[in-house]
């Protein structure tokens, strides 16, 4: 009966979940015409302090629809943080023309710094979140990739049109946003009201700005050179998504929150204004709002410009609040999100902090048995596993493997089908040859002989990725499942 359930939620109907009998159907089109190798979820986040609820929502999400889209599919799937170190550290006004300067936290921190803020905030969520849920993932900083060539390229070749973009980017005058920070101090003009682009070819661009401290500059911008290019937040994403789309092998499905659903179809004009190259798909998750229906805004309620809303419990504004650790604190965004994912209706639409705060306050208690990382199989290797005929489980040093350990837990699942194992201890390789030269062949996989599972473990790992290093995990059986629930 409806109501029965304390931690029900109740969502009506609407366009997308009439469509759909899984929210991660949405990337199926594109699947259905690329066939990519795989498929991977991107997210983006400004790294500027502690994130809060609908940040943490985003990145669930981004796991959860991996892990779904690996099960319902059969295809590999990652999740992509593109850790946003462009964001405003400091904003002040010149004194004679009142035009906005900004400092990036890059140049006002530098490089070190930053990547202390995200282990600080982000990487200890995302090695939990993958051990959670079985996905791995990978991260890269704004500052990288606009450095990279083909970032550059892509920049570059928008500069051809942009008389025709420069109108959904910037809709109200058609000044585009092109930050090119003063190679003296890194300041620069925050709306970009005085640069302009003074050449422009097939081998690169020049630029004219104006430094409030250090007057007219210019810079050039090709692919190998190292001025940066702080590009503002849709022409960003235009740049970034047309680079996605061109790799033929991933599909990039770009995860974003919901109010981004507004901005997206001012990049997606953008997208049609260029030749050749469809906007990836897009996948926009539920907002967290107050009350009056406007989003969960930190920064307005630390201002004091809004009093907190009914529900907003510390945690919600900032996660650090968290009365438990890291996975305690994503096994319940991940107990949160996945009662989301579940269906369409829970996944397409909103949620005010009251809500929230009920269906959490209500959920249940979580148990305190060992928690268990989620690892996929390939059918012939999971039978295996599950009869305890194979106890070395191959895997390459992915970032959220470094800390696995003797004493771990790891269920090994193959579509319905799990197996729980306990880690017994974990070896670590140069190469796969000394790895099953080492462990022997038999004890990874007994049905094979040595050059077949070493053909067949490549064609799952190409060279890039046994050069991470290779672990050799020997794992144990365990018969009884609840000692160790999934988290």
């Amino acid at each position: 009966m409806p109501g029965t359930d304390p931690v029900e939620i109740i969502s009506p109907n609407n366009v997308l979940a009439n469509a759909m009998l899984r929210s991660v159907d949405m990337v199926r089109p594109r699947l259905q015409a690329t066939n990519p190798d795989r498929v991977a979820f991107c997210v983006g986040t400004q790294i500027n302090g502690a994130p809060h609820l609908g940040t943490s929502l985003v990145h669930t999400a981004a796991f959860l629809l991996a892990k779904a889209t690996k099960r319902t599919f059969n295809v590999d799937a990652i999740v992509r943080f593109g850790a946003l170190d462009n964001a405003p550290y400091d904003i002040r006004l010149d004194p004679e023309t009142h035009h906005a300067y900004q400092q990036t936290y890059f140049h006002a921190l530098g490089g070190d710094v930053v990547d202390d803020l995200i282990a600080k905030y982000y990487r200890g969520m995302f090695d939990s979140l993958a051990d959670a849920t079985g996905v791995d993932y990978e991260l890269e900083t704004y500052s990288a990739q606009q450095a990279t060539p083909a970032f550059r390229h892509e920049f570059l070749a928008t500069l051809g049109r942009l008389d025709q973009i420069r109108w959904p980017l910037a809709p109200s005058h058609g000044q585009v946003h092109m930050r090119l920070p003063c190679p003296a101090c890194g300041w620069a003009e925050k709306r970009a009201e005085r640069t302009r682009l003074a050449a422009a070819g097939s081998g690169g661009a020049a630029f004219t700005a104006v430094c409030t401290d250090h007057g007219d500059y210019r810079v050039d911008v090709t692919a190998d050179t190292d001025t940066y290019l702080d590009l503002a937040t849709l022409y960003r994403n235009l740049v970034k998504e047309r680079l996605a789309a061109r790799d033929h092998v991933t599909l990039s499905v770009m995860v974003k929150g919901g109010d981004w659903a507004y901005g997206c179809q001012l990049v997606d004009e953008a997208f049609a204004q260029l030749p050749g190259l469809p906007p990836p798909p897009q996948v926009f998750t539920p907002m967290v709002l107050t009350d009056t229906g406007a989003k969960l805004s930190k920064s307005l309620i630390r201002d004091g410009k809004v009093p907190p809303p009914p529900g907003a419990r510390p945690w919600m504004l900032d996660t650090t609040e968290w009365e438990g650790d890291t996975d305690s604190y994503v096994d319940a965004m991940v107990w949160l999100v996945g009662r989301m994912v579940a269906d369409p209706k829970h996944f397409y639409r909103s949620y005010t902090t009251k809500e929230l705060d009920r269906v959490m306050t209500a959920r249940p208690v979580p148990s305190t048995a060992t928690r268990a990382r989620e690892m996929n199989l390939y059918r012939r290797y999971f039978d295996l596993v599950a009869d305890g005929s194979k106890t070395i489980e191959v895997r390459v040093q992915y970032p959220n493997l470094r800390t696995l350990e003797a004493g771990d837990h790891i269920r090994f699942v193959c579509g319905r089908d799990s197996a729980l194992t306990r880690v017994v201890r974990v070896a670590r390789y140069r190469t796969f040859e000394e790895m099953i030269d080492t462990e022997g062949p038999e004890h990874v996989n007994p049905t094979s002989p040595r050059d077949q599972q070493l053909a067949n473990i490549r064609r799952i790992y190409g060279p890039e990725k046994e050069a991470l290093g290779v672990l050799a995990i020997e794992i144990t059986l365990i018969t009884d499942q609840d000692t160790a629930p999934a988290a």
